[in-house]
């Protein structure tokens, strides 16, 4: 399960990476005062999504921008922020990042954080840590 999150993390942060480069050209909604989403975290998160449910059909997923979908009493749900640092990516800070984890029957038993600036990769799953 994390090698598909990884992969799809990768899919996303090569978009995020993409879109930055032309920063001017992306389009900006403000949700609450100083939060902010762009058509950037919908559409990576829209990737995500799409790149998890294939694998897993039956999963539940929770996106930061469009709330809950899926296999609705899943004991599987993937939590994404598919851009999680939006205010620097739209100010040009290359400080964010995509984040994804897997909670199973209410414990979270998988996480992928991914910073596509830096080709950076951090995963955890449970019982598989170091001492």
């Amino acid at each position: 399960m994390c090698n598909i999150a990884l992969r799809a993390a990768r899919e996303a942060g090569d978009m995020i990476v993409k879109a930055a480069d032309n920063i001017d050209g992306v389009k900006v909604d403000e949700k609450n005062k100083y939060d902010f989403v762009t058509e950037v975290d919908r559409r990576s998160e829209e990737l995500i999504i799409n790149h998890l449910s294939t694998a897993f059909p039956d999963h539940s997923f929770y996106g930061e921008e469009t709330g809950f979908s899926g296999k609705e009493g899943s004991p599987y749900e993937w939590i994404i922020d598919p851009l999680d640092g939006t205010t620097n990516f739209l100010h040009g800070f290359p400080q964010y990042c995509v984040s994804i984890a897997l909670e199973q029957k209410g414990e979270i038993t998988q996480a992928v954080i991914y910073d596509p600036n830096r080709n950076d990769l951090f995963t955890a799953s449970k019982g598989q840590g170091a001492y």
